[in-house]
């Protein structure tokens, strides 16, 4: 190809700006080893620091996703998956988490058609959120729960998706899950049980989908969603009893009621996704006021590196408030 007089130019200015910058911050990083060594700092504790900061500025952001629920909030006509999808392509999201509710089939047909949508959208498939419990005294019902459970980590495994979000499951004492929010997410034991025997039915439970998700691929996140896990504390009894790669923790940002950046802190290090609620047009059930700034900080300290997944759960039409959830967690986040 030949090259004109401008182009040749254009490349040499170009080189040499590059060069400017370059010599420019090796004169930055010079002044502050100077600064360091006039400080007494070692030759080694310099080099440290340095890497230090260099991995901080080259450390990527962290991607966002968003749930299909942000979408459809179980309260009118079903949104389909494949809309959201397209949804959340156009608006700028980086993957989608799937809530197995929403899907309109768990045809081979249908569970491909999805990955492929998600492709060719140029979206990940990061997250598969399913309901199931394992809080009851009937072998025959936690057995139901199991078998739903190592069904869906199948069907994850078909759609390419790495984690899965469990419940621990709940009494169920609460029959309306609105009078359930209004207390907090709190509820009395089944009369005759304790909660020491139904942590010991959701381990054992957990314990026999593990060669299952180590199998395909799906690491599952054990959510702090009420029952047991309506505290850290809850979620991580759960987490260090099992003691496996294939149980990790999928973080929610909304569902913890008091002391929630203190709870984060204690569940970050095992976090593998974190779901993160937004509340524009103010909240559903209730509304948190999350300082994602905040998280940002506690993630990072905890070295996640994972997808945030939005879960928008505003009153607000989601045309609009899932765009605004995307630029708050951008700026936090990025």
């Amino acid at each position: 190809m030949q090259v004109s007089r401008r182009m040749f130019m254009g490349r040499l200015l170009g080189t040499a700006s590059a060069a400017g910058v370059a010599v420019a911050a090796l004169g930055e990083s010079g002044r502050a080893g100077a600064a360091r060594r006039t400080a007494g700092v070692s030759q080694e504790a310099e080099s440290a620091a340095v890497g230090g900061e260099q991995a901080a500025a080259e450390r990527r952001p962290l991607r966002i996703g968003a749930s299909t629920y942000s979408f459809w909030h179980f309260s009118r006509e079903r949104v389909e998956v494949a809309s959201c999808i397209d949804k959340a392509a156009e608006m700028g999201f980086d993957g989608v988490e799937i809530l197995h509710r929403q899907m309109s089939s768990e045809s081979n047909a249908y569970v491909q058609s999805l990955k492929h949508r998600a492709f060719v959208n140029g979206l990940d498939l990061m997250g598969f959120s399913i309901h199931q419990g394992f809080v009851s005294p009937k072998p025959d019902v936690r057995q139901k729960n199991i078998d739903h459970t190592l069904h869906c980590i199948e069907l994850a495994y078909k759609m390419g998706i790495p984690t899965m979000r469990l419940n621990t499951g709940r009494w169920g004492t609460t029959r309306s899950f609105d009078k359930l929010m209004e207390n907090k997410g709190l509820e009395p034991p089944l009369p005759g049980h304790t909660e020491d025997e139904a942590f010991k039915w959701v381990i054992e439970s957990i314990e026999k989908c593990l060669p299952r998700a180590e199998e395909c691929g799906v690491c599952m996140g054990l959510e702090n969603h009420w029952g047991l896990g309506r505290t850290a504390a809850g979620v991580l009894r759960i987490h260090d009893a099992i003691d496996s790669p294939w149980l990790k923790i999928t973080l929610d940002t909304g569902n913890f009621r008091e002391n929630m950046y203190e709870q984060f802190e204690m569940m970050a290090p095992h976090t593998v996704l974190v779901q993160a609620k937004t509340y524009f047009g103010g909240g559903v059930w209730y509304e948190e006021d999350i300082d994602y700034d905040r998280v940002a900080g506690i993630l990072r300290d905890a070295d996640f590196r994972g997808y945030i997944s939005l879960e928008f759960e505003g009153k607000e039409d989601a045309e609009t408030g899932v765009p605004k959830s995307l630029a708050l967690l951008r700026k936090a986040f990025g």
